[in-house]
């Protein structure tokens, strides 16, 4: 088989039994699926198609938030976003609903960068909990913090870090819970005046940590990112500006999401020039440097 076909050959489809549906604020919703064959092979930055129901003929790429390999279930944070979503986020316990996973190319951790900086935004967050995750399972001694950015509530209740981060603005102070239980600090911006988060853009909160290091410590900086373009645009220039290396998983409306339609395409730029990739296995994380 060909390598650019070589993704087919970890891509499963199975029926995904719905283990738990949790609402949260502005119509978010966490879904875990009981789907071992998923589970075995998901990556950081990697998704899944779902049916949302047999009623919706398309399904829906998901990034996955979390994944366990033992106990054989996946895990996603979605937001309502049109009718398939809200068919989906209407599955109960017991459901059972196709799907179609890991898809994609994942995130890649340079262990010669150890500063590990992840930032999410929106329903972006899901990857960097996922990487968090296996930064902290790793044998390597890798050193990752969190910046997570919503314009809605965040899906879950935040809370006071007991993890105290050097260059981090006075008062903000405000954590994913379940980061700061696995000894990963994290901390949150938005611009609804939440108490504890920074009043602000999620990429201006990690710029102003990232200009707190001296530069040995900037020199062990790698920086992943996932959300809404505008976002990934920002952290690519305070990648470029800050001269560390950045990765970014890209989000595009998909049909097929296993390479086939070539209706994700965007233009990368390569060695050999200008290129068009397909975002669902081609991607959806790439080098900053080359999609922005």
């Amino acid at each position: 088989m060909s390598s650019s076909l070589s993704h087919r050959d970890t891509i499963f489809v199975e029926d995904g039994v719905v283990l738990e549906q949790r609402a949260y604020p502005s119509n978010q919703f966490v879904l875990r699926l009981h789907a071992p064959k998923c589970a075995s092979k998901a990556e950081p930055g990697s998704f899944a198609h779902l049916t949302c129901d047999p009623a919706v003929p398309m399904r829906r790429p998901l990034s996955i938030m979390r994944a366990s390999a033992e106990e054989g279930w996946v895990e996603f944070l979605y937001k309502i976003v049109g009718d398939g979503l809200r068919h989906l986020s209407e599955r109960r316990e017991g459901d059972t609903l196709s799907m179609m996973g890991p898809i994609g190319q994942p995130f890649r951790a340079n262990k010669h960068k150890r500063s590990t900086v992840l930032i999410g935004g929106g329903v972006g967050i899901p990857p960097m909990v996922f990487l968090a995750e296996w930064l902290k399972n790793d044998s390597h001694p890798w050193q990752p913090i969190v910046f997570m950015g919503s314009e809605i509530p965040f899906p879950f209740r935040s809370r006071p870090s007991t993890i105290m981060v050097p260059g981090i603005p006075d008062g903000v102070i405000g954590c994913m819970p379940l980061l700061d239980e696995w000894g990963i600090p994290s901390r949150l911006a938005s611009g609804s005046g939440d108490p504890g988060c920074y009043d602000g853009f999620v990429t201006d909160l990690a710029h102003e940590w990232m200009r707190s290091l001296d530069d040995k410590a900037l020199a062990e900086v790698e920086i992943f990112a996932c959300g809404p373009t505008p976002m990934l645009r920002a952290t690519a220039r305070l990648a470029r500006d800050m001269d560390v290396p950045c990765q970014v998983s890209l989000e595009e409306f998909m049909a097929c999401a296993v390479g086939g339609c070539a209706g994700c395409v965007v233009e990368v730029r390569t060695p050999d020039g200008p290129a068009m990739k397909r975002v669902c296995v081609d991607g959806p994380v790439f080098d900053a440097t080359t999609v922005f």
